[in-house]
C-alpha cells in the first residue's frame, strides 16, 4: 500500500493525533520524573526547624498556615504563613513601619515554578521561578523528602547556623 492510499483512507487523520497525544502524555510525566506523584492540593502540616543540636521548634510559629498545589505537568505553587503575623498599625500596606514589613516579609515564604522528583536518590528539586524572597529567582533547590501515604515530609538544606528548616503537609481529598 503506497502513502497516498493511506491518506486517502484518512490513516494520518486518526493515527498522528493519537501519536501525538501519547507523546505529550509522556512529556508531561517527564517534567515531574518518574516516581510517586505529588500532584494535587496539600495543605501544611507543620514549618518547623531542627537545630544543630537535635531540638526542633516551631518555625513559623505554633499554627502555620499554608497551601501546596502541584499539578500533572510538575508546576507548583506554595505559600507558607505564619498565623501569629500581626497586622500593619497603619492598617495601610504602602505606609508600614519597618517592624510591620520585617514581620510580614519574615512570617512568609512563597515561590512557585516546577518540581521534579529523583525517588532514587530521595530527592525533590523545586525549579524556583519567581519567590517572596527574590535571592531564590532561578535557583533549583533539592530537598530530602519522605512520602507516607498523604504525608510529605522535606528537609531544607541547612541555614549559615545550621538550622534544617522541615515543612509537613497532608494530601486534600
Amino acid at each position: 500500500m503506497n502513502s497516498h492510499s493511506l491518506l486517502s483512507r484518512g490513516f494520518f487523520r486518526v493515527v498522528f493525533p493519537v501519536c501525538t497525544l501519547l507523546a505529550s502524555a509522556v512529556s508531561a510525566d517527564d517534567a515531574v520524573a518518574a516516581g510517586p506523584s505529588l500532584e494535587g492540593t496539600w495543605t501544611l502540616v507543620a514549618a518547623d526547624v531542627q537545630h544543630p543540636d537535635g531540638t526542633r521548634a516551631h518555625d513559623f510559629g505554633s499554627a502555620p498556615k499554608g497551601l501546596l498545589l502541584i499539578d500533572a505537568q510538575g508546576r507548583y505553587s506554595l505559600q507558607i504563613f505564619k498565623a501569629e503575623r500581626p497586622p500593619f498599625a497603619s492598617g495601610d500596606k504602602g505606609a508600614g513601619t519597618p517592624d510591620d514589613y520585617k514581620e510580614a516579609v519574615m512570617g512568609s515564604s512563597t515561590h512557585f515554578g516546577t518540581v521534579s522528583v529523583d525517588q532514587d536518590n530521595g530527592t525533590l528539586t523545586f525549579h524556583i521561578q519567581n519567590a517572596s524572597f527574590p535571592n531564590w529567582e532561578g535557583q533549583q533547590q533539592i530537598r530530602s523528602y519522605e512520602l507516607k501515604g498523604d504525608q510529605l515530609t522535606y528537609r531544607v538544606v541547612p541555614r549559615p547556623n545550621g538550622d534544617v528548616p522541615i515543612s509537613v503537609w497532608r494530601r486534600l481529598r
